[in-house]
């Protein structure tokens, strides 16, 4: 009897889940995901070593509420938050910027960049910071990649900070707003390495 009670209790869960997905129990999904390709040409092969507190350690950016979200946030009025249609990250734009800084300074620089989970070995320069913009500016017609870094010596004995942003053009659509971002990013991400230097 209990074994029957159990086999009609999950047959009849299985039928609400699947009612509600037949009934778009959710929104749809879009028709395609956006992530961040560096343009910096990459390394044949990628050898390096670094003595004591010449590594390069890179932290997730911390993000803003509006930024907490795989959708794409478009500003569309001094207090006004929208997100374009059709648009979604494969990840929230946090992770993405962390992935595409590591991978630009590690083909731009000849540091030995280092994911934070590795910085028991020797975090050397550590880069922090907070992503600020990533998104569409409706009244300006462009995308905004705000990024304000803090750059700290090993130890802590030194710390710089620097604000870096790129726009480039969209129309609003997923069709450029996408590519918009990935340009902005990149500006910033090369930039970025620059100030890292080595």
């Amino acid at each position: 009897m209990r074994m029957m009670l159990r086999v009609s209790l999950a047959a009849a869960m299985a039928m609400s889940l699947g009612g509600c997905a037949l009934l778009g129990g959710g929104p749809k999904p879009p028709p395609w995901l956006l992530t961040l390709t560096p343009s910096a040409p990459a390394p044949t092969s990628v050898v390096r070593s670094a003595n004591a507190g010449e590594a390069v350690t890179i932290d997730v950016p911390v993000i803003p509420k509006e930024l907490r979200s795989v959708r794409v946030p478009a500003q569309v009025g001094e207090t006004a938050i929208a997100y374009i249609k059709d648009l979604q990250w494969v990840d929230t734009p946090d992770h993405l910027f962390q992935d595409l800084l590591q991978e630009t300074v590690l083909r731009t620089t000849n540091r030995v960049v280092i994911d934070p989970k590795q910085s028991t070995l020797d975090p050397g320069l550590v880069v922090t910071g907070q992503l600020l913009s990533f998104g569409y500016e409706a009244g300006q017609g462009t995308v905004l990649v705000r990024y304000d870094a803090a750059l700290s010596a090993a130890g802590g004995t030194r710390v710089e900070t620097r604000r870096f942003e790129a726009r480039a053009p969209a129309d609003g659509t997923a069709a450029t707003v996408g590519p918009a971002l990935n340009t902005a990013a990149n500006q910033v991400a090369n930039d970025v390495a620059k100030w890292i230097g080595g």
